[in-house]
């Protein structure tokens, strides 16, 4: 990879961990509904005139929209506003891995590999592990909002790979930018009924420059900016080797949240954490590890 492209690589890596110190500053100041609901705002509504809309039927546009945005970050920031550590929020989340592993074996009938395999079961006891914590410095409230929105993750992750499948091959920062104008009015449709009038109005009067800071960060750095370098690497360079650099993900999480924040790991939460990433990796990069050893195995004729 050429060196702007893997410097390129890095800012989004840094950009999409430093992402979740940000929700935790937002959700400090802001109500996590209301928040999601600005954050993509002001994410679709200039770029929209800008940015063609993707080569979709509609039903795509919408059914990703809704997972990712009001599904996966309404219950992430919701996650992080009732006891979720901007850290371990970071390593959770990654779980969706596996939940689009899961859902793509029931619903499109891929086929399990074996890295897969003990990937998912090395995840599964680092997330046991994490889950055995709550109470200290994690709720379970948070633990379980954050899985869910791992979930509505791989759920968004099908709607691509069943656009793709059908012969679609869509720009992901289109996709992306597109898929904003889906969740504001449900998420302060969500905002209103949920959290009510009065929180929404107390949050936007109480608004810090940390909670603006957030609300520009995470529509216009982390959404636009991170997408458009990310689909910039995917045109340049096959996807397994761009793929690779968000496992570095959760661990500048991790290492942003601990300076930033101030957060402390258990020595549960450090394992689990661990076995998570060390799952991921599995996950990722085990099959051509597995190939490459079977290839050496087979005698020359």
């Amino acid at each position: 990879m050429p060196f702007n492209d893997l410097m390129a690589a890095l800012l989004v890596v840094l950009v999409w961990g430093v992402n979740f110190v940000v929700i935790k500053w937002g959700v400090g100041d802001l109500p996590p509904l209301l928040l999601g609901a600005l954050r993509f705002m002001l994410a679709a509504l200039p770029a929209g005139w800008l940015i063609a809309r993707p080569a979709l039927p509609w039903r795509y546009v919408l059914a990703y929209g809704l997972t990712m945005g009001v599904g996966q970050f309404g219950l992430l920031f919701s996650a992080m506003a009732y006891g979720m550590p901007a850290g371990l929020a970071s390593v959770v989340l990654q779980s969706q891995a596996f939940f689009t592993l899961l859902l793509a074996g029931l619903w499109l009938k891929e086929r399990w590999q074996l890295n897969h395999l003990l990937g998912m079961l090395c995840a599964s006891v680092g997330l046991w592990l994490i889950a055995s914590t709550h109470g200290a410095n994690m709720t379970m409230t948070g633990f379980v909002l954050t899985l869910l929105a791992a979930l509505c993750w791989a759920m968004s992750n099908l709607v691509v790979r069943h656009a793709s499948q059908s012969g679609y091959r869509p720009n992901t920062l289109a996709l992306v930018v597109w898929g904003s104008l889906v969740p504001p009015l449900p998420l302060l449709a969500l905002s209103l009924l949920l959290e009510g009038p009065a929180r929404i109005g107390e949050g936007l009067a109480g608004l810090s420059w940390r909670g603006g800071f957030a609300v520009i960060y995470l529509a216009l750095v982390a959404t636009l900016l991170g997408y458009s370098l990310w689909s910039r690497l995917l045109t340049r360079h096959p996807a397994g080797r761009v793929a690779p650099f968000s496992l570095l993900v959760p661990a500048v999480g991790l290492l942003s949240a601990s300076w930033l924040l101030d957060e402390r790991l258990s020595s549960p939460q450090m394992t689990g954490s661990a076995l998570v990433l060390a799952g991921l990796i599995v996950h990722v990069s085990g099959g051509s590890f597995l190939a490459r050893l079977r290839t050496r195995r087979t005698p020359e004729v």
